[in-house]
Formats: C-alpha cells, structure tokens, sequence
C-alpha cells in the first residue's frame, strides 16, 4: 500500500508541516486500531486516510495524530489534495466527506492549493487560573472559539509569540477542567514583514505539544484578525521551528486557505489493514 509523507503550507522540502498520506482503495474504512497504528508510526502531527466515493463528495478523508483522531485538520488535507491533483486522481476541484462536513480543496494552475473551511469566531472570555504561568506569556486578551475547543491568546508583538516555552502537561491537563484542546498564540506583524499576523499552536493533549503549520487554527486566526484589521484578505505566518505561510480569505461563514505543498517521502507501506 502507497503512503506518502507531504510538507504542507510550504513551496519547499522540509518546512512547513509534514503530514502522512494514505489513500485507500474504495469499500470502505480499515479498522480505527489500525489507522492509529499507521499514524502512531509515522509520528506526525497527522496522517490522513482517505477512499473514493461517489455522489456528494469525491473522497472520504479522516485525520489522526499519534493518539486520537480529529475533527478538522488543514495541512492534511491540503497533502490529501496534493497527493491526488499530482497523480492525476482529482483536477480542480475535490469535495472531502469529514467529520467537519464536506470541505473542498481547489487547484490553481500555479500549483497552489485553496481549501474551503468553515470559520470559527473565537468570542472573548477570560483565561483559565494558571493560564499564564502555564502557558509562558500574561496575553492582552483572550478568546475562545467552541467549534474546535481551541483559546487564542492575543500577545503584544512576534517577539512574544517566538518566545513561548509552554509547560505542554500542565496545557494538556486544562482539558480536564475546560473542555479546551488546543492554544493560539498570536500577535500582530511587525511593519514591513510581508505577512498581517503570526502565531505558534500548541495541542499537547492531542499528542502535539506545537504543530508546525496549522490550517484549523487559522479558521480561528481568519475571522478574529479581519474584523481586528478590518481586510477579508490575510496572510499569516506560523513561527514554529520549520515555519509557513497560510493565505486567508474570510468568505461569510467559511474561510479559504491557500498554500503549497511539496512531497518529500514516497514509499510502501508493507503491512495494509487485514
């Protein structure tokens, strides 16, 4: 069985965010355990699983980290869409039936790669106790956006947001008493830098302690910086270690993301679902 390993949000090899890509004959899912197993061993923030349907959508798609799975994913299906417009299985336009309801990923001649995502305005709440302390910065602000269970952090400049050191158990243990997966930090470009905002993303009790380049993050980044900065139209840069780009288009209720994928890793997977 095929699978392949798919930096995404990136125009270069070894950047952006590497996702695993299996695609599955049609018929159906393999096992969960399986999947798991597939995911755990590739130990990326995501691996996707997709098989081929018919009607509604063109492709069944699912995403799993080393430990669960997820409601929404970007950069894996932005390598999905990749892995599929490369080997000729899709062309413009690809309709994805997931647990977030069907998301499309169009192509453009240039080679980049536009994904239709529903937004998630976060709305303005208080922190969690500890919440600084834990997270290694006091925000000027914070807001949480209940579709993904995600809190954005709001910091005063990129330097703040670079300088995070998260203590990742103490993150991970706020879902216990908050519901809350994942965190955003953010901060507004300096002038000058080519992109409108910059954030890092930490999920550590999803088994990622920081995800390089996160398109579901920015469903969340999208709406909340164009009603800051008052443009539809975005580009945010994500200052993990390998760092990428996230072009955003806020379009009512949805938000585009647009980016570029590279494959680095094309191989055999030599023990498929039973």
């Amino acid at each position: 069985m095929r699978i392949r390993i798919i930096d995404a949000f990136t125009d270069r090899p070894f950047a952006g965010n590497p996702a695993g890509v299996c695609l599955l004959p049609p018929g159906g899912w393999p096992s969960d355990a399986w999947m798991r197993q597939v995911a755990a061993e590739l130990n990326l923030s995501e691996t996707a699983f997709a098989h081929p349907l018919g009607g509604a959508a063109d492709w069944a798609l699912r995403w799993f980290t080393p430990a669960v799975e997820v409601k929404l994913c970007g950069h894996a299906t932005l390598a999905t869409a990749h892995a599929l417009f490369t080997d000729g299985a899709a062309s413009g336009t690809v309709r994805f039936d997931t647990r977030s309801g069907i998301l499309t990923a169009r192509a453009a001649p240039d080679g980049r790669i536009t994904l239709d995502f529903p937004a998630a305005p976060p709305v303005e709440t208080t922190a969690p106790a500890g919440f600084a302390e834990t997270f290694g910065a006091t925000p000027l602000a914070v807001h949480r956006a209940d579709q993904l269970g995600d809190l954005l952090a709001l910091l005063p400049d990129e330097a703040a947001v670079r300088a995070l050191r998260p203590d990742f158990r103490a993150l991970a243990a706020l879902r216990a008493g908050t519901g809350l997966r994942a965190f955003i930090g953010t901060a507004p470009a300096p002038a000058g830098a080519g992109y409108d905002f910059v954030s890092r993303f930490f999920a550590p009790a999803d088994g990622i302690n920081e995800d390089p380049v996160t398109g579901g993050a920015h469903t969340v980044l999208a709406p909340y910086w164009s009603r800051r900065l008052g443009r539809d139209e975005l580009t945010g840069f994500q200052a993990s270690a390998r760092t990428g780009t996230v072009r955003t288009a806020l379009r009512g209720d949805r938000v585009e993301l647009t980016g570029r994928a590279v494959t680095v890793l094309d191989g055999t997977l030599l023990h498929p679902p039973a």
